[in-house]
Order: structure tokens, then sequence, then C-alpha cells
């Protein structure tokens, strides 16, 4: 390797510049300093943005927020026709976008995802503060289209597309058309959506020259698509199927099953596939044919008839199996069964003060429940065409290609609990749990860009991760001890009790113990007369976590985004105002900046 031509203080500042940065953000960096090189600007660097700034007018900016990958996957197929189209067109994550360009657009659709109980996914967090706040300039001359993203079993389904939607007209922007929300059956939605913007641009926008290049743009040599992806998954051959944990009964809501935590591992060998520590592996599940059985019976139907849905003709028992979704109960369903069984109290809980009963009854019930609490003539073709369609599941990946090879390791909580109605399973954790070996699986690997190890391996990493949640931490530690990395590794982790529910017990304490885990922080909730979670862990350690920050750690924090996260996020800073001596405002401030550097990264569900 040729020696940097750079003193020690520049290449400082580059390796912290460079730091936590994605693929795509350091071929741009890369395409712009050849840009300056070429141009013989390489220290007048200020009359470059210049240039590009005069040509915004001309440009069609999509900007992305993604949690799971299909807003993003959206996105780029959205810029990928527009550039075929010849508009001049940038793609933007949500927290790569310069909001002081934000007055200065032509063009500009959003595609957003919303989480949980209505927010938005980390990415876009600082985007959507800054255009909801008194930051945000007049837009008056910018015409804009949002494509929300959501899932209708929850209350605030797409609630942050709405937001922005609304927001950006308030701010004096035009709205192009009409905003899209989709649900869990994106197509539907999304398909017209992405036709009319492209159409949209096309007439607002001139066609770009390519002598208007200001810069040079490097990028890799395009690697061969994958042969298997979402849309074609991999069989993947089950390898290995074992409990983490003790049998243990648990009393939440009614009568429960055992709780039951499987590590699952697959193998991807002749698959092509390769993955990262902190990206996820999709799963196209089936529906337990129990509950196939269950919903055939209730409503009398025949599973063997022949029923045509979008293009397709399939026995309705292999509809309801493979393609249409029976354990997440959602508002349209619930709005359908109310006008077939014509019941008066499904009615009254679609009212809008209704919201919290609503939510309630999703969050507890799936659809066979209200078929058998309220009955109702459905029609074969009448259900299908209801139903959602089922949506593949994603498990962060338990493992380092490192450490395993062609294989891919999950930690998984089978859901299946005994409701007042009968047995109730969760389609893809029953169907992993259940699995032998030998069975194969149809699956694909989710990158996850902004869930990365550092680059630089002397850097310390703190990794949060309660119950399932701890499962990418194992594949982060595993990549560390790989690469030999000489930085400290640091992790929380939680659940309820310490002699059943310890997931991986031994592994943590071996690598304690041979080095690769520096420290390791345990709250077993229930093993004492009060309950004591991770963040009361991250408040008791407050000051060492100040320090780790202060020194240039990295933190990673996955699980639920309903409730722990939420926790954990306002423990850290208190912790933060506390030993950092800041108020609330600088702490969030503070926080939000490690977020922007990619050191503050949460996977969370």
């Amino acid at each position: 390797m040729l020696a940097a031509p750079l003193p020690a203080d520049r290449l400082d500042s580059l390796a912290r510049l460079t730091d936590g940065l994605d693929r795509d953000s350091l071929w741009w960096l890369s395409g712009y300093a050849a840009g300056l090189a070429r141009s013989g600007l390489a220290v007048a660097t200020a009359a470059a943005p210049a240039a590009v700034e005069s040509k915004t007018g001309e440009r069609l900016t999509v900007v992305y927020g993604s949690q799971t990958g299909n807003a993003k996957r959206l996105a780029e197929q959205l810029a990928a026709q527009a550039e075929a189209a010849g508009l001049g067109v940038r793609l933007l994550r949500a927290d790569a976008y310069p909001t002081r360009e934000l007055k200065g657009e032509r063009l500009l659709y959003l595609v957003v995802s919303t989480q949980g109980d209505g927010d938005p996914s980390d990415d876009a967090r600082g985007l959507v503060d800054f255009i909801a706040g008194k930051r945000a300039p007049e837009l008056k001359g910018v015409h804009y289209a949002v494509l929300g993203l959501g899932d209708s079993s929850y209350p605030q389904f797409c609630a942050i597309g709405a937001r922005l939607d609304a927001r950006l007209a308030e701010l004096g922007a035009t709205r192009a058309f009409a905003r899209g929300d989709a649900d869990l059956d994106i197509e539907t939605v999304s398909g017209p959506w992405l036709q009319q913007a492209l159409a949209q641009a096309k007439d607002t926008l001139k066609p770009a020259a390519a002598h208007l290049a200001t810069v040079t743009p490097l990028r890799p040599i395009a690697p061969a698509a994958p042969t298997h992806h979402r849309d074609a998954p991999f069989a993947a051959e089950l390898i290995g199927n074992r409990r983490l944990i003790a049998r243990a009964s648990s009393a939440r809501g009614a009568v429960a099953a055992d709780k039951d935590i499987r590590h699952i591992e697959l193998s991807l060998e002749d698959s092509g596939l390769h993955y990262q520590p902190g990206d996820a592996l999709g799963l196209w599940p089936r529906n337990p044919p129990a509950l196939v059985q269950a919903v055939l019976e209730t409503l009398q139907l025949d599973g063997d008839a022949a029923v045509a849905h979008a293009g397709q003709t399939l026995p309705l028992r292999q509809w309801l199996g493979e393609k249409r979704e029976l354990t997440k109960l959602a508002r349209p369903f619930v709005a359908s069964h109310a006008a077939h069984a014509r019941s008066d109290e499904l009615n009254r809980l679609l009212a809008p003060d209704q919201s919290a009963s609503l939510a309630e009854l999703l969050s507890r019930s799936q659809v066979i429940d209200l078929l058998q609490r309220y009955d109702g003539a459905w029609s074969a073709e009448e259900l299908v065409a209801a139903l959602r369609p089922l949506t593949p599941r994603l498990y962060s990946i338990a493992s380092s290609q490192k450490a395993v090879g062609e294989e891919a390791h999950l930690t998984v909580a089978h859901v299946e609990y005994e409701s007042e109605l009968g047995l109730r399973w969760g389609a893809a954790s029953h169907q992993l749990a259940s699995a032998e070996e030998g069975e194969r699986l149809p699956v694909f690997i989710e990158a996850n860009e902004r869930f990365r190890l550092p680059a630089d391996g002397s850097r310390d990493i703190v990794m949060i991760g309660p119950g399932t949640g701890v499962a990418p931490f194992r594949g982060f530690v595993q990549d560390r001890a790989a690469d030999g990395a000489s930085g400290r590794n640091w992790l929380l982790f939680g659940n309820p009790h310490f002699r059943t529910d310890f997931l991986y017990q031994t592994e943590w304490q071996a690598a304690l113990k041979s080095g690769q885990l520096h420290r390791l922080d345990l709250a077993f909730s229930r093993d004492q007369a009060h309950k004591v979670y991770v963040q009361h862990r991250l408040r008791e350690h407050g000051r060492e976590l100040y320090d780790w920050l202060q020194n240039g750690a990295h933190l990673y924090v996955c699980g639920d985004a309903t409730r722990m996260a939420k926790d954990v996020h306002a423990a850290l800073l208190a912790a933060i105002a506390e030993h950092g001596g800041r108020g609330a405002e600088a702490a969030e401030d503070y926080l939000n900046d490690l977020q922007q550097q990619g050191r503050y990264a949460r996977d969370v569900y």
C-alpha cells in the first residue's frame, strides 16, 4: 500500500469523517474528492457546492426513511426509473439529507415508514424533527409528494407520512399529488404511486445534460444481481434447532404455553448469500395448518375450492396457508368482518373515540379470534380479497460468517399460547420452532446499513440487548474476535430469570474468560422483589457509560420498540445529563449527534 500523502492530523480528521459511514456515503465522498482533484479545487473547496446548488432546480430529490428496508427498496426503484428517463436525480437516506437545501428543492419525494406507536424510522428522526420544528423554512416553490409505509395492525397507521405531508403544505410547499399510505400489501399502493411520481417528474423537470456534471462520480463495478433475494428466496436447509432456555410457564394474559426460545441454524451453502453482523434474515412463512383448518371450519368453507384473485388461481387452503395473513389482525379486516357479521359491537370499536379499545383488540387477537367471536358469512373469494398478503418476517442474524462460514444463526421466540378459544401461534416462529433438521425454508438477506460495527476495530462498543434482542450482539462479538479488534466490548442483557432465561449463558461466560467480552451487566427482572431492567443498569453505571461514549464508543440497542427502546433511550439521556453536566435539551442534542455520526444505532421491532 502507498503511504498516505497526508499529515497525521489530516489522517485523524479523515478517520473521524469516514467512521460509521455506509457504502453509498463512502462512494459519494470518493466521487466528490475525485471531482475536486479533477477540477484543481483541492484547496478552494468552498467553490464546489455552489456549482451543484445552481442546478438543484432541475433535479429530482428522493429521500427515504426506512427501518426494515421496504422504504429504501421503493426509493431506489423510483430513483433508478427517473435516472433511466434521463432526469437528474439524487437519492438520499433521510439522515444524510442536508436540510439547508430543503427550501431550494424543485421536486421532492419522501418515502417514509412509520414504526410502532407512530414513530419515525431511526434514520428519519432528525429530518422529521427539523420539518416539524421552528427552524423549518418557508417552502414556496417546492413541489413534493409523500409515500407512507406502515402496518394497519397498529393504531397510528402511516402517521409519519401523514404528518410530513401536512407540515410541508403548512410551510407553503405545493403537493404534487396525493399521499400514498401503503399497508403490508405494499405494492397495491406503491405501484400506482410510483407510476404517478415518475410521470410528474417527467412533466416537471428537464432531462439532465451530461455536460452539467460538476464532479466525477466513482462507483464500484456493479456486482452481478444476486440469484436469491426477497422475491426469489433461497431454500436453506435447517441444520440446527434447539431450545435455549429451560421450560418455564409464563402467566401472561390467559393460560400460556411453556416459554420457548430457539437457537436456529440454517445452511447458506451454494446460495451466494452473504451478510454482515447487524443484517437480518428474512423468512417467507407458512401459516400453521391447524390454524388454516380452524378458519375453514369456522366459516364452513371448502379448502379445495379454487379461488381466483389478482390474476392467480389457487385452492383456498393454499391461499390461507401460504399467501394470506392470519396471525396479525388489522383494522381493515375488522371493518370488513363488522359488516359481514352485522356487529354493532365491532362497529363501535371502529369509532374515532375508541382507538385505545381497538388497539387492544388488534394487539391480543388474531383473525381466527374475530371469526369465532362474531359469526359472519364469508365467501372464499371475499375472504381472500379482504385478508392482507402474507409478508416475510425479519430476524436479526445471531452470527458472523467469519466464525460460522456459510451458515446463518437466529434467536427466535416461539409464539405459542392458549387463549380462551384455543391454541394460537405466530406464523414464522412456529414454522421455525416446528421445523426438523433437513427441512428447507425460503430465506433471503436484508441488509441493515445503519446497524454496523465501527470500521475502526480499536473503538469500544456498548451493546444493549434484552431478551432475543441479544441476537445481533452474538454476531458482533464473533466478528470482532475473528478480526482481532482491540476495542472493548460491553454487553448489557436482561430477561425475567437467571436460571431459565440467560440466553447463550455459557458462550458469554467463555467470552468473558477469553477476553472477547470485556464487561457483562445483567438484569433479571423477576429474581428479586423489585423489578430490575437493563435501563436500571444503565442508570447505575451511567458514569462509566458516559466515559466510554466520551472516548469514542459506539452504542447499540436491539429489541422491543414499543417500551424497552423508549425506556433505554430515556435512561441514556438521564446518564448523559447527569454525568455530562448537561440540561435535558443538551443531552438530547448529544445523543442525536451520536446518531448522526453513526455511533448510536438501534435495531428495534
